[in-house]
């Protein structure tokens, strides 16, 4: 059982339940409770209670342990247990119910002994008897059987305080009052003391409660400036969102602005380099009809050499010239003279083949640079895209951190 339930069932057998009336007024309700068990036993077990009145055993002498301490002092707890069962079920009464069983189990023995044997038998033998769980459950049982009336106990509650007030008659003016004022100086040290505890815990508490709303004022002082410094560090990061906004605002515009030059001068050498493509097509072509062409002249050139039986004396079948060992004295300069226009032409043509070659590794070259331009504008886009979108992306970061941190 937990704590606060064990204390909440403690309260409540001292206050609902009674207990707490033994202990007050100099247990003036626990002799009650002596002098209603000898009743009983003078009813119940009256052998027995002669035999007290003899050896001159009195409840309080044996008695007072089971009432205060409810049969724990000297029982084993499973006892006690069912005897605190029955106490919440039924109620104070049922202490007599067992006080009864133990008296009635145990008369044998009792009658047998004198004073001193019979206190003796009350401390060790009838507490070690109940050890045993069979022992114990026929003592619960023979208690519950065992009916006491309320109304018997109220008869015997009155008879008790009669008595009492005889005695107090019976008794001198002046003893009685100086009882009775010992007894209210005794209630008045009793208050005293309990005023003094009283006073001691207000003051303590006052202590304890301004020591408190001191802690609970500084802590609300913190929280103020906290509070202040949170504020002011949102009006900064708010301050610096804005900016952020505002740079973030112009890169878009610069990287717009530098993606549509970009496009622009994308568009521009790709013109160019259509054109140039345009042109080395052109050339290409040229080229072929001017190979072709001069393949053509190179074929009727070679068949009127070799339609010539002069001429093809002096060519192989490759249109190489052969080495000449005799030749005719009247045709000599004519030879010659046709030698040199067939020179003179090939040394055209070949140079003219060297210029449009020439032309054509220009243009290659040309369009080597236009794509190496054009790879260098494309790089230079994909950076400033990357790098505004970095930008972007670690502003954006900042400005989440910073709100992140001011929420938390």
């Amino acid at each position: 059982m937990p704590e606060e339930q064990a204390f909440s069932v403690l309260v409540k057998i001292m206050f609902d339940y009674g207990l707490r009336d033994l202990f007050k007024q100099n247990f003036e309700d626990l002799h009650c409770k002596f002098f209603q068990l000898e009743r009983l036993m003078q009813e119940y077990i009256p052998d027995l209670y002669n035999h007290f009145l003899n050896v001159g055993l009195e409840a309080h002498m044996y008695a007072s342990q089971w009432f205060l301490t409810l049969f724990t002092a000297k029982f084993p707890l499973y006892m006690v247990f069912h005897i605190i069962d029955l106490l919440l079920c039924e109620g104070i009464s049922v202490i007599f119910n067992v006080a009864l069983a133990l008296l009635k189990t145990s008369k044998d023995d009792l009658i047998q002994t004198d004073f001193e044997g019979a206190l003796k038998f009350f401390r060790v033998p009838v507490p070690k008897r109940y050890r045993s769980e069979e022992n114990a459950k026929k003592l619960m049982e023979l208690a519950c059987s065992m009916k006491i009336s309320q109304k018997k106990l109220k008869k015997f509650e009155k008879e008790y305080h009669t008595i009492r007030e005889q005695q107090e008659q019976q008794e001198a003016p002046i003893e009685r009052y100086e009882r009775e004022n010992r007894r209210l100086q005794e209630a008045n040290m009793r208050l005293e003391q309990e005023n003094d505890d009283l006073a001691h815990e207000l003051v303590s508490s006052k202590i304890a409660l301004r020591k408190d709303l001191d802690n609970a004022e500084e802590k609300a002082d913190a929280l103020n400036k906290e509070l202040l410094l949170t504020k002011q560090k949102l009006v900064d990061s708010e301050d610096e969102k804005r900016r952020l906004e505002e740079e973030s605002a112009q890169l878009k515009e610069m990287c717009r602005r530098e993606l549509d030059k970009s496009e622009s001068e994308i568009k521009k050498n790709g013109s160019i380099i259509g054109e140039y493509k345009q042109i080395c097509s052109q050339l290409s072509e040229r080229l072929e009809k001017q190979q072709t062409a001069n393949r053509g002249e190179l074929e009727k050139i070679r068949s009127k050499v070799e339609g010539c039986e002069k001429c093809s004396s002096l060519f192989n079948k490759e249109g190489r010239v052969r080495a000449v060992t005799t030749a005719p004295a009247g045709g000599t300069e004519e030879t010659d003279e046709e030698k040199e226009d067939l020179k003179n032409q090939l040394r055209e043509m070949e140079l003219e083949l060297a210029q449009t070659k020439l032309q054509l590794v220009e243009a290659e070259c040309k369009i080597q640079d236009l794509e190496h331009h054009l790879g260098l504008a494309l790089n230079e886009v994909q950076a400033a895209k990357k790098t505004w979108f970095n930008r972007t992306l670690s502003s954006i970061k900042t400005v989440t951190g910073t709100q992140g941190k001011e929420t938390t």
